[in-house]
């Protein structure tokens, strides 16, 4: 059990949101459709968190071997406030490079052995689905392409944890598919990928410096990085009255616009960021949870986390809402 927990922790467990909401958004909009099946749809969502961490321990395999943890020390040595802990698991001497691959084939044999037992009732769709989601996770930064190596890797993330997913698990719990999932699973996959672009731009300066290239250092000019982040917030909610607008969507699904404060409050921020990055804020009620701040602030990650935590519960309460609404409308 204690190996069992080792991985998941180090598979960075806390991420599991990015796609466990969309999973359970997406069983939520099947339940009300004909064919509907609750054992598929858990099932579905269970080979989702499985394969979200494998995912991301294939992700760290692939890093350190590309990059050791030698761009790592040289930013700590340079005193860049990036975080730096990622694959500290092997560079502590916790594991070893070999044991993290037998770790990503394992979690990689349960997310397909689930995906298997689904395509026994679903059929191919899922197959292809399945094969597309796990070739471009592996994409993310494996041999040959290493799309997070350029620039693609927010975009790989919003179109994997949005359309990809939710419309898989959604076909996966009802045997079919709807217009309305699409329109709902494009902002989902806007919001996921602006967690992970967020995280970019406040890494602009050392993802810079060691040649990581994501889509902020792609970008270069901060107008561009925060004309980029408000177009990934204002897709959301557009794609959202559009289904409106269109009739794919009831009204109720304006309801979603109840978080553009918090999409508002965040771009804010970002801004702030990038003119005044040592300018501290407070985070307030309305931006939800967010830990325990005074630990936060005294290991001097407040100026991250409020921004990376607002991000974070901007996709929580928009999917909540949805999840309300597909119930009601």
């Amino acid at each position: 059990m204690n190996t069992v927990r080792f991985w998941i922790q180090n598979a960075r467990s806390t991420a599991l949101p990015q796609s466990l909401l969309p999973a359970v958004l997406a069983v939520c909009l099947a339940s009300q459709t004909q064919g509907f099946s609750i054992y598929l749809g858990i099932l579905a969502i269970m080979g989702v968190i499985v394969g979200h961490l494998g995912l991301n321990l294939f992700d760290d395999y692939f890093d350190y071997r590309v990059k050791g943890s030698e761009f790592r020390d040289a930013m700590a040595r340079k005193g860049f406030r990036a975080r730096i802990a990622k694959c500290n698991y092997i560079t502590s001497g916790q594991t070893t490079l070999q044991h993290l691959l037998i770790a990503c084939i394992l979690f990689g044999a349960i997310a397909l052995a689930i995906g298997f037992v689904i395509w026994l009732f679903r059929g191919n769709f899922i197959l292809w689905i399945a094969l597309l989601t796990a070739v471009l996770g592996i994409s993310y930064s494996g041999a040959p392409l290493r799309l997070s190596y350029h620039g693609l890797g927010e975009i790989l993330i919003g179109i994997m944890f949005g359309p990809l997913l939710m419309i898989g698990v959604y076909y996966s719990a009802c045997g079919h598919f709807d217009w309305p999932v699409l329109f709902i699973s494009v902002p989902v996959g806007l919001l996921v990928a602006n967690i992970v672009y967020t995280h970019a731009i406040m890494d602009y300066e050392p993802d810079r410096e060691v040649g990581k290239m994501t889509l902020a250092v792609w970008l270069k000019s901060k107008k561009a990085m925060l004309a980029c982040l408000l177009v990934l917030l204002a897709g959301a909610y557009a794609s959202i009255i559009g289904g409106v607008v269109t009739g794919y969507l009831s009204p109720y699904y304006l309801l979603t616009l109840l978080t553009l404060p918090m999409a508002v409050a965040l771009f804010y921020l970002m801004v702030e960021f990038v003119r005044h990055p040592e300018k501290k804020f407070s985070p307030q009620i309305w931006m939800g949870p967010m830990g325990d701040w005074k630990r936060f602030q005294a290991a001097d990650l407040d100026w991250f986390l409020i921004r990376w935590f607002l991000a974070r519960n901007l996709l929580s309460f928009f999917c909540l809402i949805i999840i309300v609404v597909c119930f009601i409308a």
